[in-house]
């Protein structure tokens, strides 16, 4: 446990508060090799300005990036080769060489960027800016701005449909998300959500999303073609982001120190996990048997196994692992440089 922590000048947001505190991220991967959906994990430490990249198999860190501006969010590209992590204090997002560990080039992006997500289609990226109270998107080829559209107050996660076609905003401070035409690039519904929603996540056929609400302590579920809510569920305490898997949601309780689990059919709960200090952002694989937890209090990756619900294994990460967002690589079975 840390003596001491760093905390920013300007109130810069964290899913309960406006000032950092220890937190823990947590993403699910699976290992072995004839299920294998991932073979590393991205690890961004907000507090070391490193990102961390784990093979997950031997559980062990393969490679380090120093990265400034105390490094938040992460999304991968479709083709896994690039990485994509966003510097809040920086104002940036960084492109980082997935292949190479390498970085390879800085984008200026708003006053705040945040929240990241890259549509599966098309590659754009699609960074969430808390400050500026918009949704920008970056051209995957020119990496450079090409739009943005207003959302609702502070939008902090941000996540997009697996067609493409509807990108979803956890606007924080407005207690809503804001649904995006992804061709148009406007707002076309917003959906009142529990008090300060901060991660989002959307539902393999792009049905639902669910927004984990840090002031209620719940998540809302959302009927996307309905735009409605469907129902909000109790979970720990300062909830930071959702992670679906199996028929269930996994649900980080910052204060909690567990991942809430409960049934997506029946709403009703499954149990909880008890994980390190702060559990914060969440990611899971194709095939969803494995949890791994990044603790921001104790700097370490924990797996969880899904069938036992139990920590089965850790590797130590660098100061204040976050990991907003996706995170897993999957680096088998890539085409040619040059090939789709």
């Amino acid at each position: 446990m840390h003596s001491s922590r760093t905390e920013f000048a300007t109130a810069w947001p964290c899913a309960g508060q406006f000032s950092f505190v220890r937190r823990c991220t947590l993403l699910i991967v699976l290992l072995g090799p004839s299920l294998a959906a991932a073979d590393e994990a991205f690890v961004v430490s907000q507090n070391a300005g490193r990102l961390s990249i784990v093979d997950v198999a031997t559980m062990k860190i393969a490679a380090e990036i120093a990265i400034d501006g105390k490094p938040a969010g992460i999304a991968l590209s479709p083709d896994g080769r690039r990485a994509y992590v966003t510097a809040p204090e920086g104002r940036a997002v960084v492109v980082i060489d997935a292949e190479k560990r390498a970085i390879e080039k800085t984008i200026d992006v708003g006053k705040g960027p945040l929240g990241i997500t890259v549509n599966p289609i098309d590659g754009r990226i699609f960074v969430a800016d808390w400050y500026e109270h918009k949704l920008y998107a970056i051209d995957p080829v020119r990496l450079e701005i090409m739009a943005s559209v207003e959302t609702g107050l502070s939008p902090s996660g941000v996540a997009v449909t697996g067609d493409g076609r509807l990108i979803v905003t956890a606007d924080r401070d407005s207690n809503q998300v804001s649904l995006i035409d992804a061709k148009l690039f406007n707002v076309i519904a917003t959906v009142a959500t529990g008090e300060r929603p901060f991660g989002v996540t959307i539902d393999a056929a792009g049905e639902r999303a669910y927004t984990a609400n840090v002031a209620s302590d719940d998540v809302t579920i959302i009927d996307l073609n309905a735009r409605k809510a469907l129902a909000t569920i109790k979970v720990g305490h300062r909830p930071y982001a959702v992670a679906l898997s199996r028929q269930r949601a996994f649900v980080t309780d910052q204060h909690g120190e567990t991942v809430s689990v409960f049934d997506t059919n029946s709403f009703d709960p499954v149990g909880k996990i008890a994980v390190g200090g702060f559990p914060e952002g969440i990611a899971a694989d194709e095939a969803g048997r494995f949890i791994y937890v990044s603790c921001w209090d104790a700097d370490r990756l924990e797996r969880i196994d899904v069938e036992t619900m139990k920590v089965n294994g850790t590797v130590d990460v660098p100061a204040g692992p976050r990991s907003f967002g996706a995170f897993l690589r999957k680096t088998s079975g890539l085409p040619p440089r040059g090939e789709p």
